[in-house]
């Protein structure tokens, strides 16, 4: 019998648990008949011929089998004239085998009423073959059902004899009219994969004459459920990931060029009805709002994991924090104590599609890795067709215009539409930035209108994510400043975010790292946002000033612009602690760095605090920067580490307890103490001369950055 599980895709809908699927044996003979016939009548009501709620596609299938369930109630209404203990077992059997062709019938028939036209079009072969064998499961049915055994009335045995021939010569019936706008529409797609692009009046005559898809909002509705197919997709599923994205991007060019900007006010307005709504909201409900499932952080960094993969004890973590466990030696499961049997990391393309789901219906960004060793046939992140490219530039260069030469109202639409396409995809950031999209992105961060505004630096953030973006960005002559401006003036809170990630993600680029904290009021209002944003915008703000610390020349910045005050007041933030520490580290390698540093009071307090209660992570870099401040502080600084309270008990936890680095950085402080005769420091009876005397003649690490323990992401939300 057809499988269930081809069914468990319903969108906008739950799908079936597996009990569904499954005999009812535990219902009395009367409630299994009264189920069945609750059952039966449901789906002989679910449409008519003349009903609006009939499916665009697949209606004479679903006619056939429907009449064919209304014949299966006539039979379940004369069982009300029979007595149950009369009837044979082998009755029931057929009754309980019922209830679950039934339920199937449902099923797929929902399946085909849920599902966008577009879908149903590409799956016109595979759904026809899935009502032909429920016709022939009916059929099986009505062969061994023993009619003989029952008392029934003449004229139903007759419709039952009829309906049993009739199923057993039904063949497979595939819609030929359906079939040829199925193939129109690969041929559509491919007229983009040779380059190319069919007349509007073909895509006019085929999206809204044809399948009345008229307008935007329909259009929409059309892409997401696709993109939806392609998320949930399987390997063995036709079409492929691949061609998918491909109709994804033709169904996109079409919406633009056939609709353009219509009925998009009511977009506009409810951005703005939910930004008045937000504002009643307080600030600390607001920076909670959204919580992350617990099963989708990793159990090391307690991040939204972006690359979950399962070690060989059957636990899944981060990619880069496992492997980051392992290259420090750990031969064990870091949840569990198990020892691993083998190193190989599994990717975990369950979860990872789930907190794909996740993100977009939060409006999170979720942008694969670069290096991810998915397999090719990953549907998710399946690399574009040359068919998508071509209509992702063909989309671009619509955009594109409208910024241009648009009204108001369609720059700023342009803009968000630019925002949503750029979201995701490095194929899609290249062909909207090589569509010359960023000089006038550039224009529209100036503009009063505050949608506008967070939609074009939102669209900056996320073009700049591309690497070959950045370069683009930064040479436009001004637009680093107007990224700034955003960033200091922003009419909205995420607006101001954005401008932050996006110099984040600029400051990528060593190069740009300079020119970046040398723009005026960049530094200083990164550290405002630091200390009085939001929790995303502090992450921002943080993960910006880290990657500008990097940079040794823009030190003197750090201390002018008051960054280093609001660092260390974020080392007891949650969730910026790790970074807040990191940046830390390494400005006072610098003398007036650590200078800076050691005039603060809360500075030495804030990261012994951390040594004690942070991350792993966090105490590694807390360690590292009280041993920098005092190689680079001077006697003063080192004598306000060294008198520090408890220190000794922490760096003795951190020798045993800590990471490979922060176990020799901890040894080098300990070794600092003992220059400073402070014979009383004595560590588990053993000596830190004596434990760590392979490491007493090592030079300092001239590369410092790269032990600074660091793994920072921009969440990009979609308004």
């Amino acid at each position: 019998m057809a499988s269930a599980a081809i069914f468990s895709s319903l969108r906008r809908q739950r799908s079936p648990s597996m009990e569904a699927f499954l005999a009812p044996v535990d219902l009395s003979d009367a409630t299994l008949l009264e189920t069945l016939r609750s059952i039966s009548t449901e789906l002989a009501q679910s449409f008519s011929g003349n009903d609006r709620t009939a499916p665009f596609f697949q209606g004479k299938n679903c006619r056939s089998l429907i009449q064919k369930v209304q014949v299966i109630s006539v039979l379940l209404d004369a069982f009300s004239d029979v007595r149950f203990s009369k009837m044979a077992s082998t009755v029931f059997l057929c009754l309980k085998e019922l209830y679950l062709l039934l339920y199937r019938s449902k099923i797929l028939v929902d399946y085909v009423k849920g599902s966008s036209k577009l879908w149903l079009l590409l799956q016109n072969h595979s759904i026809s073959g899935h009502f032909h064998d429920m016709n022939q499961e009916i059929s099986t049915l009505l062969d061994v059902f023993p009619l003989c055994d029952v008392n029934l009335s003449v004229d139903v045995k007759e419709q039952v004899e009829l309906l049993r021939r009739q199923s057993r010569k039904s063949k497979l019936f595939i819609d030929k009219h359906d079939d040829l706008l199925r193939f129109k529409f690969y041929y559509f797609l491919n007229e983009f994969e040779n380059g190319r692009i069919p007349e509007r009046d073909e895509f006019y005559s085929f999206f809204v004459e044809k399948l009345r898809i008229c307008n935007v909002k329909s259009c929409r509705a059309e892409i997401e459920f696709l993109e939806e197919q392609i998320v949930n997709h399987d390997g063995d599923i036709e079409p492929t990931a691949s061609v998918l994205n491909g109709f994804v991007a033709l169904v996109r060019y079409c919406r633009f060029l056939l609709f353009r900007f219509e009925d998009e006010e009511g977009e506009l307005g409810k951005w703005r009805r939910r930004k008045t709504k937000k504002g009643l909201i307080t600030q600390e409900i607001g920076d909670t709002f959204i919580t992350i499932p617990k099963d989708f952080c990793c159990p090391i960094s307690l991040d939204l994991m972006k690359d979950p993969v399962i070690i060989s004890t059957g636990q899944t973590y981060d990619r880069a924090s496992i492997a980051r466990w392992m290259e420090e030696g750990h031969c064990t499961c870091p949840k569990t104590g198990q020892m691993l049997v083998h190193t190989k990391l599994m990717p975990n393309r369950a979860l990872r599609n789930l907190i794909m789901q996740w993100c977009m219906a939060n409006g999170i960004s979720y942008d694969p890795p670069e290096n991810s060793d998915y397999s090719s046939e990953s549907s998710v992140f399946a690399l574009p067709s040359k068919a998508a490219i071509e209509a992702t530039k063909a989309t671009a260069s619509l955009l594109v215009e409208q910024l241009a030469n648009g009204t108001q109202r369609a720059k700023t639409v342009a803009a968000r539409e630019i925002r949503l396409l750029a979201k995701t995809g490095r194929a899609n950031r290249a062909c909207i930035a090589e569509a010359g999209a960023i000089p006038l992105l550039k224009i529209l961060l100036s503009s009063s209108d505050a949608f506008a505004q967070e939609n074009s630096v939102t669209a900056m953030l996320n073009l700049s994510i591309y690497d070959k973006n950045k370069s683009r960005i930064m040479d436009v002559e001004g637009c680093l400043g107007s990224i700034v401006e955003v960033l200091r003036h922003g009419q909205t809170t995420e607006a101001r975010e954005n401008a932050a990630a996006t110099l984040f993600s600029l400051s990528a680029v060593h190069d740009y790292k300079k020119q970046i904290a040398l723009e005026n009021g960049a530094v200083e209002t990164l550290a405002g946002l630091l200390r009085e944003g939001t929790a995303r915008g502090k992450k921002d703000a943080v993960t910006a000033l880290f990657n500008l610390s990097t940079h040794t020349e823009n030190c003197g910045r750090m201390v002018e612009s008051g960054a280093i005050t609001a660092l260390i007041g974020a080392l007891g933030c949650e969730g910026v602690s790790e970074e807040a520490a990191g940046a830390l580290a390494l400005i006072v390698r610098q003398p007036i760095g650590a200078e800076a540093v050691g005039k603060e009071e809360m500075a030495v307090a804030g990261l012994t605090g951390m040594m004690r209660c942070g991350t792993p992570r966090g105490k590694e870099n807390a360690v590292a920067a009280l041993l920098e401040l005092c190689r680079s502080g001077g006697a003063a600084a080192t004598e306000r580490v060294v008198k520090a309270p408890a220190l000794a008990g922490l760096l003795q936890s951190l020798l045993f307890t800590g990471t490979k680095r922060a176990r020799r950085k901890a040894a080098s402080l300990a070794r600092v103490f003992q220059r400073c005769d402070h014979g009383s420091l004595h560590f588990g009876g053993l000596g830190v001369g004596y434990a760590f005397a392979g490491n007493s003649g090592a030079p300092r690490d001239t590369s410092f950055v790269g032990d600074v323990a660091m793994q920072v992401s921009i969440s990009v939300p979609v308004l």
